[in-house]
């Protein structure tokens, strides 16, 4: 050990075996005999080597690297989401790589290209949808099983998500059963959902015989919702105030900067005879039950979507086990939400 073992062919030389047998024991120990696996482990030991996991797996003709793409890594959504999916990873003997197309399709273009280079297993990605690069995404997966979760690239891709029409049903029958009917309050449209939420409570209203009311705002492509939710809603109460007295968020996150917004001009939110505005999100972010009031939304089963998103994953890869899960025919998984009665609405 005068020389430091750096490369596969430095421990080789070191355990005193061929560099194939090597590898095929660092590609899986239980392919080389006992005795062998015996002398390498015990060199590893002594030694300290470790090989470069990325150079291992771009040898082997399936990795046992999992990619993940998502649209903003410091949305509490996907950091939830992403950590389901690590967990279960990493309990099944893969390693879960994740990337952040932070909102720019160059980025989402270039993660999906870095997964290709590194020749991984399979993928679980938030798309962008509508700036989604679908052709390269298509490709990529003629080659590797994709999953998309949050929001569907296409009507037919593989998906796991919270059914959008159920989850707005849910929140719109209980705000105009309990006070002034909501309008809404959109999100950018940085994916699909902005598009199916605003669709889902359009029909959940109609199908109460009641108008739509939509908050006139232009927000652009921005994952800064609670600014763009807090600036537009202190030029709206400036202007006159909301179509009506309910305002439903597309988003927790867009109802964390209309509730800043309406306590800075001095209203009262909440569901009391006394109060100015209700109002009320979905998702059930972390911080909806601490906020001030506490927001009444509809929640994801964060951890479902990231169990289903990984076991159909491994459904698709032949990684069998005893959670056994019942696949629709056309693979698309969607999950009914749940409401939070809080004091906002």
């Amino acid at each position: 050990m005068n020389q430091p073992i750096k490369t596969m062919e430095d421990f080789s030389a070191f355990v005193g075996l061929s560099r194939p047998t090597v590898s095929k024991y660092f590609n899986d120990p239980t392919s080389v005999r006992k005795k062998t696996r015996d002398i390498i482990e015990a060199a590893i030991k002594k030694s300290g080597f470790r090989p470069n996991i990325f150079a291992v797996n771009l040898n082997r003709r399936r990795t046992n690297i999992l990619g993940i793409i998502v649209p903003n890594s410091t949305d509490p959504f996907y950091m939830t989401l992403t950590r389901r999916i690590e967990g279960i990873a990493e309990q099944t003997g893969y390693l879960a790589f994740v990337l952040s197309s932070d909102g720019k399709p160059e980025l989402e273009e270039r993660a999906i290209e870095t997964f290709k280079s590194m020749n991984v297993a399979g993928a679980i990605i938030g798309p962008l949808g509508v700036k989604s690069h679908h052709d390269k995404l298509a490709k990529l997966g003629e080659s590797i099983p994709l999953i998309y979760v949050d929001s569907p690239l296409d009507a037919t891709s593989p998906f796991v998500g919270t059914d959008n029409r159920q989850s707005f049903k849910l929140i719109v029958d209980y705000l105009t059963r309990s006070g002034d009917q909501p309008c809404y309050f959109g999100m950018s449209p940085v994916n699909s959902n902005a598009y199916e939420r605003r669709d889902a409570y359009n029909e959940a209203m109609k199908n109460l015989n009641l108008e739509p009311r939509f908050v006139k705002v232009d927000p652009g492509l921005t994952w800064e919702f609670e600014k763009f939710a807090f600036d537009a809603t202190a030029r709206i109460l400036r202007e006159g105030g909301f179509p009506t007295k309910t305002v439903l968020c597309a988003t927790d996150r867009i109802a964390f900067g209309v509730v800043a917004a309406a306590y800075q001009a001095g209203l009262k939110v909440g569901r009391g005879a006394d109060c100015d505005l209700r109002v009320a999100g979905h998702d059930d972010q972390p911080l909806s039950r601490y906020m001030c009031p506490p927001l009444t939304t509809v929640a994801q089963n964060y951890n479902e979507i990231g169990r289903l998103a990984i076991k159909l994953l491994f459904d698709k890869l032949g990684e069998n086990d005893d959670s056994k899960i019942e696949i629709p025919a056309d693979q698309r998984i969607l999950l009914n939400a749940e409401i939070m009665l809080r004091m906002s609405a």
